[in-house]
């Protein structure tokens, strides 16, 4: 598979999940609190290379590759794509580039070790209204389709193992992703 098919394999993979969350949220009304991102302040957020090559790429076609491969290299261990001064628009200067866990979270299952999904989401939606997330979880309970963690990376390993057997911290992940891509663009040019 060439870079250029994994990076549409990704990016269909991100599509259809993007489908499945919205199905799940319409049917379950749960939804995240406007402006709230506490998910995203968590320093251990950790991610693959392959989930952010569809950024890198974009990165390297408005020529910031270089810029953004510096800016994660020296970023803190906060999410680098964030930016909690743009609340209106939400926190994530990069939404349609995010990562897989950023996906998620919030509005999918894990499955336990008994083989039963389990809703994963926050404390700010559980507890904001619990009403709803009851809802979910007996709807879940009860067969309610809802993204399931484990199958999403999976489709990720099945594009390609190499750049997913490692979850890297976030910005990290995004550097690497950087490398491969101006790596590959090295060799082409």
């Amino acid at each position: 598979m060439t870079l250029e098919e994994k990076i549409s394999a990704v990016e269909e993979v991100f599509e259809n999940l993007a489908l499945e969350v919205s199905l799940f949220q319409s049917k379950s009304s749960l939804s995240c609190k406007t402006g709230c991102g506490k998910c995203c302040f968590k320093p251990t957020i950790e991610a693959t290379i392959l989930e952010f090559l569809p950024f890198a790429e974009q990165l390297y076609r408005q020529g910031t590759a270089y810029e953004w491969l510096e800016k994660t290299a020296t970023s803190g261990s906060l999410c680098v794509l964030l930016n909690p001064q743009q609340l209106e628009k939400g926190m994530c200067t990069q939404y349609k580039y995010r990562g897989l866990i950023c996906r998620l979270f919030g509005f999918s299952a894990r499955t336990n070790k008994y083989g039963t999904k389990e809703l994963v989401t926050c404390a700010t939606i559980r507890e904001g209204d619990t009403a709803k997330y009851d809802l979910a979880v007996k709807q879940i309970a009860t067969g309610v389709d809802v993204p399931v963690m484990n199958n999403h990376y999976m489709r990720l390993h099945a594009i390609d193992y190499e750049l997913t057997r490692e979850f890297f911290p976030i910005n990290q992940a995004i550097n690497r992703a950087i490398g491969v891509i101006l790596h590959y663009h090295a060799y082409r040019s």
